[in-house]
């Protein structure tokens, strides 16, 4: 029988546990380090940010130069579904070895060892290659994977008295990374003579530099060895599980369509390269504002259903209006698009908070949900592709977002009942 209780006494925790730590389950658990001084705890904290901006450029980067790719290399619109399908599964596959990592080295010296591999396979995609293009994507892929399950536990740790302001930065750094990424790469192809894979391998720059800031940090701190203390049971045969699941699977799907295809499909429809850049930038950044204060609101309700489903209405109009609404009103759909997928992706990470009973079996959960969730994600760009190339057109994508739309809204129904899964944490 699931445990049910009401959302709303959990507000203000829920808001500060949203980000999840994924070393939860360590033995002996990691210690925040102890700043010698002032300017060190800023330099520690304006590196995690920076860390966090260089986990998204690779998927919007590629976006925006996807026609001239195609041009010149001949890439069929399923070649360009798969190369931009390839990172996001590169995310379910090597979320699950991040605790391990860091269990094994720390969490520190595994981030720094992400941002350098990361350059090395952005910097992979300069060489105007295409099996090249596809190494360095994927390594990428694997390495942001890692990132993204890290790097919350870290800023939640150092940071414990400045969880909020943090967790904003953090938020804004992500989207500002694929903002940046989607509105510059076209006009830094252009000042570096209209090659996109010198564009392309630009973006390994910013992350050689922040793994030569953040080199200190990781090298310089006594790591001690630690292991899994706790195990939770019961999880993956839960429903309630796997509706929070393939919500967050789904809901990211549709993230990913817009990171991979947004610019694509605005400019088949008319807009400069330049100007359809500006649009997914402008989309993600307003992400940012929904990413900041639907927690907010979403905790304070009696559960989260109708709060789900109003927020996937506005990502899946957004969508239909970039497709079939007069152009002049792209700059209206952009920023209903991006207060619905912000919105989303800011609930899914809430819900796992509050469907878990205690930080080991968020952090379970949350490796459950990304693990399966990305891999299932990796299906939307893959398939927008597939129609490209099926039809010629990006007009018939817009039953694949309509689909999409409704299955997030029916487990969105389901993973936003006010109960908890139905697992418990052993020690062992």
């Amino acid at each position: 029988m699931m445990n049910y209780m009401a959302a709303t006494p959990r507000a203000d925790s829920a808001v500060s546990e949203q980000l999840i730590n994924a070393e939860a389950d360590s033995i002996p658990p990691p210690r925040a380090p102890v700043f010698a001084s002032r300017p060190a705890a800023i330099i520690t904290g304006l590196s995690l940010v920076l860390i966090a901006f260089n986990l998204r450029p690779v998927f919007s980067s590629a976006s925006a130069l996807l026609p001239e790719i195609i041009a010149h290399t001949g890439l069929s619109s399923f070649g360009a579904g798969v190369l931009t399908t390839l990172p996001v599964v590169c995310l379910g596959l090597f979320a699950p070895l991040a605790p391990r990592l860091a269990q094994r080295i720390g969490a520190e010296r595994t981030l720094l060892a992400v941002l350098l591999l990361l350059a090395f396979g952005t910097a992979l995609r300069g060489f105007q290659s295409l099996p090249l293009l596809f190494v360095g994507t994927a390594l990428a892929g694997a390495c942001i994977a890692i990132g993204n399950v890290l790097l919350p536990g870290l800023v939640k740790r150092d940071f414990a008295s400045r969880t909020g302001m943090m967790t904003g930065l953090y938020t804004m750094a992500l989207c500002a990374g694929a903002a940046s990424a989607a509105g510059f790469t076209l006009p830094l192809q252009r000042m570096l003579g209209g090659s996109w894979s010198l564009a392309l391998g630009a973006w390994a720059i910013p992350a050689l530099l922040v793994a030569l800031i953040w080199f200190p940090h990781a090298f310089f701190r006594k790591v001690r060895t630690k292991h899994a203390g706790f195990r939770v049971e019961g999880l993956w045969r839960d429903p309630l599980a796997w509706q929070v699941t393939l919500f967050m699977g789904l809901q990211s799907a549709l993230a990913y369509c817009v990171f991979g295809w947004l610019s694509p499909i605005l400019r088949e429809r008319g807009l400069d390269g330049v100007t359809a850049g500006v649009v997914v930038s402008v989309s993600v950044m307003v992400q940012v504002f929904a990413c900041l204060f639907v927690p907010s609101i979403a905790v304070r309700c009696k559960d989260q259903r109708f709060v789900s489903l109003s927020l996937i209405a506005l990502a899946v109009t957004g969508l239909l209006g970039f497709l079939f609404a007069p152009l002049s009103t792209v700059w209206l759909w952009a920023i209903v698009q991006g207060l619905g997928q912000g919105g989303l992706i800011a609930v899914a990470m809430t819900i796992i908070v509050l469907r878990s009973a205690d930080a080991h079996i968020a952090s379970h959960l949350s490796g459950m949900a990304q693990c399966i969730g990305y891999m299932l994600a990796a299906v939307g760009p893959l398939l927008v592709g597939l129609i490209h190339s099926l039809t010629g057109s990006y007009s018939a994508t817009a039953v694949l977002f309509v689909l999409l739309g409704l299955g997030v809204a029916i487990f969105g129904w389901g993973a936003g009942r006010a109960a908890h899964v139905n697992a418990r944490t052993i020690a062992i």
